[in-house]
Protein backbone atom coordinates (compact mmCIF):
# COMPACT_ATOMS: atom_id res chain seq x y z
CA UNK A 1 0.00 0.00 0.00
CA UNK A 2 1.17 3.40 -1.02
CA UNK A 3 1.32 5.80 1.96
CA UNK A 4 -0.27 9.72 1.42
CA UNK A 5 3.31 10.67 2.65
CA UNK A 6 6.39 11.08 0.57
CA UNK A 7 8.44 10.41 3.30
CA UNK A 8 6.58 8.12 5.93
CA UNK A 9 9.23 8.12 8.35
CA UNK A 10 9.48 11.68 8.44
CA UNK A 11 6.00 12.32 8.74
CA UNK A 12 6.31 9.89 12.33
CA UNK A 13 9.14 11.84 13.13
CA UNK A 14 7.27 15.39 12.90
CA UNK A 15 3.97 13.99 14.23
CA UNK A 16 5.65 12.76 17.11
CA UNK A 17 7.37 15.87 17.40
CA UNK A 18 4.25 18.00 17.91
CA UNK A 19 2.63 15.87 20.10
CA UNK A 20 5.50 14.78 22.42
CA UNK A 21 6.26 18.94 22.36
CA UNK A 22 2.71 19.38 24.43
CA UNK A 23 2.16 15.73 26.06
CA UNK A 24 6.21 14.63 26.72
CA UNK A 25 7.41 10.90 26.16
CA UNK A 26 5.83 9.13 28.59
CA UNK A 27 2.60 11.19 28.31
CA UNK A 28 2.12 9.63 24.62
CA UNK A 29 1.39 6.09 23.50
CA UNK A 30 2.20 4.60 19.90
CA UNK A 31 -1.32 4.50 19.14
CA UNK A 32 -1.56 8.08 19.88
CA UNK A 33 1.34 8.85 17.10
CA UNK A 34 -0.08 6.35 14.95
CA UNK A 35 -3.59 7.38 14.95
CA UNK A 36 -2.54 10.84 14.35
CA UNK A 37 -0.34 10.48 11.20
CA UNK A 38 -2.63 8.15 9.93
CA UNK A 39 0.02 5.67 9.80
CA UNK A 40 -0.32 1.79 10.51
CA UNK A 41 1.97 0.18 13.01
CA UNK A 42 3.14 -2.20 10.77
CA UNK A 43 4.55 0.58 8.89
CA UNK A 44 6.18 2.47 12.45
CA UNK A 45 8.14 -0.86 12.70
CA UNK A 46 9.45 -0.71 9.38
CA UNK A 47 11.14 2.44 10.69
CA UNK A 48 11.75 1.89 14.56
CA UNK A 49 12.19 -0.79 16.46
CA UNK A 50 10.83 0.12 19.30
CA UNK A 51 9.37 3.59 21.32
CA UNK A 52 12.61 4.15 22.55
CA UNK A 53 14.45 4.59 19.59
CA UNK A 54 11.93 6.28 18.17
CA UNK A 55 12.02 8.73 20.13
CA UNK A 56 16.15 8.84 19.82
CA UNK A 57 15.39 9.45 16.10
CA UNK A 58 12.91 11.84 17.23
CA UNK A 59 15.68 14.06 19.35
CA UNK A 60 18.51 13.38 16.27
CA UNK A 61 16.03 14.63 13.71
CA UNK A 62 15.08 17.81 15.99
CA UNK A 63 18.81 18.67 16.46
CA UNK A 64 19.61 18.01 12.83
CA UNK A 65 16.70 20.66 12.47
CA UNK A 66 17.79 23.20 15.29
CA UNK A 67 21.59 23.41 14.28
CA UNK A 68 20.74 24.00 10.65
CA UNK A 69 18.66 27.20 12.02
CA UNK A 70 21.44 27.91 14.76
CA UNK A 71 23.93 28.09 11.44
CA UNK A 72 21.97 30.16 9.81
CA UNK A 73 21.19 32.83 12.37
CA UNK A 74 24.79 33.14 12.99
CA UNK A 75 26.33 32.89 9.17
CA UNK A 76 27.09 36.37 9.12
CA UNK A 77 24.89 38.65 7.15
CA UNK A 78 25.62 42.21 7.86
CA UNK A 79 25.10 41.93 11.75
CA UNK A 80 27.89 41.91 14.43
CA UNK A 81 28.12 38.76 15.80
CA UNK A 82 26.71 40.15 19.03
CA UNK A 83 23.81 41.50 17.25
CA UNK A 84 22.94 37.85 15.76
CA UNK A 85 23.61 36.15 19.52
CA UNK A 86 21.15 38.88 20.83
CA UNK A 87 18.68 37.98 18.22
CA UNK A 88 18.99 34.33 18.97
CA UNK A 89 17.99 35.00 22.87
CA UNK A 90 15.56 37.51 21.73
CA UNK A 91 13.70 34.61 19.30
CA UNK A 92 13.81 32.38 22.27
CA UNK A 93 12.29 34.40 24.63
CA UNK A 94 9.55 35.29 22.22
CA UNK A 95 8.69 32.00 21.65
CA UNK A 96 8.65 31.04 25.63
CA UNK A 97 5.97 34.35 26.00
CA UNK A 98 3.21 32.64 24.38
CA UNK A 99 1.16 29.61 25.94
CA UNK A 100 3.59 26.29 26.85
CA UNK A 101 1.00 24.53 24.46
CA UNK A 102 2.82 26.54 21.49
CA UNK A 103 6.30 25.74 22.91
CA UNK A 104 8.38 23.42 20.40
CA UNK A 105 11.61 22.78 22.23
CA UNK A 106 12.01 19.18 22.90
CA UNK A 107 15.23 19.63 24.94
CA UNK A 108 13.30 21.48 27.70
CA UNK A 109 10.19 19.13 27.16
CA UNK A 110 12.11 16.49 27.70
CA UNK A 111 15.57 16.34 29.05
CA UNK A 112 14.54 15.99 32.88
CA UNK A 113 11.48 13.30 31.83
CA UNK A 114 13.91 10.67 29.54
CA UNK A 115 17.77 11.28 31.55
CA UNK A 116 16.40 8.09 33.82
CA UNK A 117 13.70 6.97 31.87
CA UNK A 118 16.63 5.90 28.41
CA UNK A 119 20.26 6.32 28.34
CA UNK A 120 19.97 5.89 24.27
CA UNK A 121 17.89 9.59 24.92
CA UNK A 122 19.93 11.02 27.67
CA UNK A 123 22.80 10.58 25.36
CA UNK A 124 21.17 12.05 22.47
CA UNK A 125 20.02 15.52 24.26
CA UNK A 126 23.67 15.73 25.91
CA UNK A 127 25.71 15.93 22.58
CA UNK A 128 22.90 17.79 21.23
CA UNK A 129 23.15 20.54 23.76
CA UNK A 130 26.67 20.34 23.47
CA UNK A 131 26.23 20.78 19.54
CA UNK A 132 24.37 23.83 20.33
CA UNK A 133 26.44 24.97 22.85
CA UNK A 134 29.79 24.45 20.48
CA UNK A 135 27.54 27.10 17.64
CA UNK A 136 26.71 29.79 20.77
CA UNK A 137 30.70 29.53 21.32
CA UNK A 138 31.38 30.12 17.78
CA UNK A 139 29.18 33.00 17.72
CA UNK A 140 30.87 34.35 20.85
CA UNK A 141 34.52 33.75 19.19
CA UNK A 142 33.19 35.61 16.25
CA UNK A 143 32.19 38.39 18.26
CA UNK A 144 35.87 38.85 19.43
CA UNK A 145 37.04 38.71 16.12
CA UNK A 146 34.61 41.36 15.23
CA UNK A 147 35.09 43.51 18.29
CA UNK A 148 31.40 43.09 19.30
CA UNK A 149 31.69 40.66 22.29
CA UNK A 150 34.81 40.61 24.95
CA UNK A 151 34.49 38.06 26.68
CA UNK A 152 38.04 35.68 27.16
CA UNK A 153 36.41 32.56 27.32
CA UNK A 154 33.35 32.01 24.79
CA UNK A 155 33.16 28.13 25.68
CA UNK A 156 32.56 28.72 29.13
CA UNK A 157 30.22 32.11 28.45
CA UNK A 158 28.09 29.90 26.08
CA UNK A 159 27.69 27.30 29.07
CA UNK A 160 26.75 29.64 31.14
CA UNK A 161 24.33 31.53 28.52
CA UNK A 162 22.80 28.32 27.84
CA UNK A 163 22.31 26.94 31.16
CA UNK A 164 20.60 30.62 32.32
CA UNK A 165 18.01 30.24 29.55
CA UNK A 166 17.46 26.63 29.87
CA UNK A 167 16.76 27.18 33.67
CA UNK A 168 14.50 30.09 32.62
CA UNK A 169 12.36 27.94 29.88
CA UNK A 170 11.90 25.81 32.83
CA UNK A 171 10.41 28.22 35.22
CA UNK A 172 8.31 29.99 32.74
CA UNK A 173 6.86 26.83 32.31
CA UNK A 174 6.09 26.33 35.87
CA UNK A 175 5.20 29.49 36.84
CA UNK A 176 3.24 30.10 33.74
CA UNK A 177 4.69 33.29 33.23
CA UNK A 178 7.58 35.02 30.94
CA UNK A 179 9.34 36.77 33.65
CA UNK A 180 12.16 34.03 34.41
CA UNK A 181 12.62 34.66 30.33
CA UNK A 182 12.87 38.21 30.84
CA UNK A 183 15.09 38.31 33.87
CA UNK A 184 17.41 35.76 31.41
CA UNK A 185 17.13 38.47 28.90
CA UNK A 186 18.24 41.26 31.42
CA UNK A 187 20.96 38.79 32.30
CA UNK A 188 22.01 37.84 28.98
CA UNK A 189 22.91 42.24 28.26
CA UNK A 190 24.99 41.91 31.45
CA UNK A 191 27.00 39.54 30.26
CA UNK A 192 27.23 39.67 27.15
CA UNK A 193 28.39 43.79 27.99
Amino acid sequence: MKSAYDDTRQHLLDTGHRIMAGKGFSGVGLNEILQTAGVPKGSFYHYFKSKELFGQALLEDYFKKYLEQLERRFASDGQSARERLMAYWQQWLASYSGPCSQQQCLVVKLSAEVADLSESMRITLRDGTERIIASLADCIEAGKQDGSLVHSEPRQTATLLYQLWLGASLLAKLHRTSQPMEQAMSMTHKLLD
